[in-house]
């Protein structure tokens, strides 16, 4: 690819950042409709985390194959599909009659939205090729993840109040027209110098993985932990895991290059990567019901409760990516490991939900944890990598973000299901703190993970462990391994 100037570079950026902004956002906008949506919809709860998990599910087991065929088809070719779809679907989830036709519209965003983020990261990796640079245009990048994630449910909330439901799908369609039309006039062409082939069996067993243990995970509790079914989706996804770690190594050119996770860094920032954003979703389920559903606030008032969430992570994102490009990424990992932990613990072992004060002092918590945590995984996750695999490496890192955000709304939307029914309660406060309780524990294990691995993960003997991985992965055009600064070489 020429070089391009200054400016053209970061008209490339935007337009990147611009297609974060629609899928990250599409993430968590839904979460404030939820309780809209179910009484226009006629829905369950178990319904309502379909809405979100189909997305998930379908956007995690499709990321890969997105980001190898860009890297073998061409990014801006693929990117631009990617546009097309994903704003044809959001305009179709707008339109959708019944429950049953939004969760299929949302799988059609998810097939766009696969090839928008990691063709996206691509794209910036192989546009910005001094390392400094590099390291700058990510922290951007990731910044704008946090915030898109962040502002979610204030949208969400205002656009249910003062429209409905159906107008958060209508944002996506300006903003993706914009970004087809810069894309085609902007973006060049890029492809991988030696694209690898296509992994069939690799992606069926993925897809079985992430779909038979999303399943199974939010129909046990009306079907039972112990149900055929539950028992069924249990061992699907256990032949699945097993038959991806006996037959991908076997591959001369795998969908999953298991060699990656011999860098400790990257490995720790797929681990990250999961247990934050499956505390994210898993944290906005939660407090969605309880403000609606509880407090009775409306959709509006309940995105306003979160704007300290939402606040602190717009402040926190970029600068994050700021540290981690002049200091590298420990510092942000143990700020957002700490204030993860610290804010699950007031809502599992103060009862938060009871008082305003703890109430709002775990929401700046959380947002200041959420926004410190996005741009060292994605920093991370490619720095050290070999360009022509850039499309791969940064897809396993936005896989592991949205299979932390499907789990994390399975797992605590049936722990919190579970607790509710065993209460056997109205569904008033007390009842739904004591159903809480326990998803508030797993969410501060999501917390002290992140913390745990990120200290392990970012020291000399972690950046050892990617110096010797680059090398047994490098090629001709192999970037080389990243120093203690994150982004000196």
């Amino acid at each position: 690819m020429p070089e391009l100037t200054h400016r053209r570079r970061l008209l490339v950026l935007a337009i990147c950042c611009m297609s974060l902004l629609i899928v990250s956002l599409d993430n968590t906008v839904l979460n404030v409709a939820l309780p809209s949506m179910r009484r226009e919809l006629d829905a369950s709860v178990s319904g309502m985390q379909w809405t979100i998990d189909a997305y998930t599910v379908v956007l995690a087991s499709l990321l890969m194959l997105a980001g190898s065929t860009a890297d073998r088809l061409g990014r801006r070719r693929v990117f631009m599909t990617g546009l097309v779809l994903f704003t044809a679907g959001s305009v179709l989830c707008s339109l959708a009659p019944d429950l049953t036709a939004l969760i299929a519209f949302r799988m059609v965003q998810a097939v766009g939205g696969c090839m928008l983020n990691p063709v996206a990261m691509s794209i910036i990796t192989n546009t910005f090729t001094d390392p400094r640079e590099r390291a700058r245009a990510i922290g951007v990048w990731g910044g704008v993840v946090g915030i898109s994630m962040a502002a979610g449910p204030l949208v969400g909330g205002v656009l249910t109040e003062l429209v409905n439901w159906r107008a958060i799908f209508w944002i996506n369609l300006p903003v993706g027209l914009a970004a087809l039309v810069l894309t085609w006039r902007y973006v060049p062409e890029s492809r991988a110098p030696k694209p690898r082939r296509v992994d069939p069996v690799g992606q069926i067993l993925v897809m079985v993985l992430l779909g038979s243990l999303t399943f199974g995970i939010i129909e046990a509790p009306d079907a039972g932990f112990t149900s055929p079914l539950v028992v069924i989706c249990a061992v699907l996804a256990a032949a699945s895991l097993a038959g991806l770690l006996r037959y991908e190594p076997r591959r001369a050119e795998p969908l999953i290059d298991l060699r990656f996770f011999r860098s400790a860094p990257f490995s720790g920032a797929t681990v990250i990567a999961v247990c934050s954003f499956a505390a994210l979703g898993g944290f906005l389920f939660v407090n969605t019901l309880y403000l609606q559903e509880v407090r009775g606030l409306s959709a509006l008032h309940a995105g306003l409760y979160m704007l300290p969430m939402a606040a602190l992570t717009l402040v926190c994102a970029p600068l994050s990516g700021r540290l981690v490009g002049s200091r590298g990424p420990r510092l942000p990992l143990l700020v957002a490991g700490v204030a993860l932990t610290a804010s699950g613990v007031l809502f599992a072992a103060l009862d938060a939900e009871t008082s305003l004060p703890l109430l709002f002092t775990g929401y700046v918590l959380f947002g200041l944890g959420f926004g410190m945590v996005n741009a060292p995984i994605t920093n991370t996750a490619v720095s050290g990598m070999p360009r022509a695999q850039a499309g791969v490496a940064s897809a396993v890192a936005s896989t592991s973000r949205q299979i932390g955000t499907t789990l994390g709304v399975a797992v605590i939307g049936a722990v919190l299901a579970s607790g509710m029914a065993s209460g056997g309660g109205a569904g008033g406060m007390d009842d739904f703190v004591a159903a809480s309780r326990t998803a508030w524990w797993v969410l501060t294990g999501c917390g002290l993970a992140v913390l745990l691995v990120g200290a392990a993960t970012s020291g000399a003997w972690a950046r050892a462990t990617a110096e010797r991985t680059a090398a047994r992965l490098g090629g001709p055009d192999q970037p080389g391994p990243v120093d203690a600064k994150a982004g000196r070489r």
